[in-house]
């Protein structure tokens, strides 16, 4: 994770049983709850892709709920990846 303390990307795959079942948006309520850009989309492998941008702090916490027991559906596992923000996005939405 980087350690510097401007805007961040974190991109991350969750997978599970979570489409279908209101994740995408879930994740996108939480995001915008958080002051966070970016966007959540259903991967062909069953898998919800979701892409933040904002504060180092923010998309922590963001992941925290992906892996958390609070989600719709069921979340068996998070992998996440972490780079340096683009800046090019605005809002919050599902794709």
């Amino acid at each position: 994770m980087p350690q510097d303390s401007g805007d961040i990307r974190m991109t991350a795959w969750v997978r599970g049983r979570v489409q279908g079942v209101g994740f995408r948006w879930w994740t996108r309520s939480r995001a915008l709850e958080l002051g966070l850009v970016g966007w959540a989309r259903n991967t062909e492998d069953g898998r919800v892709e979701v892409v933040a941008e904002g504060s180092e702090e923010a998309c922590v916490k963001l992941l925290d709920l992906l892996r958390g027991c609070d989600t719709p559906g069921k979340v068996d596992g998070v992998v996440e990846r972490w780079s340096e923000s683009r800046g090019s996005l605005g809002g919050f939405s599902e794709r």
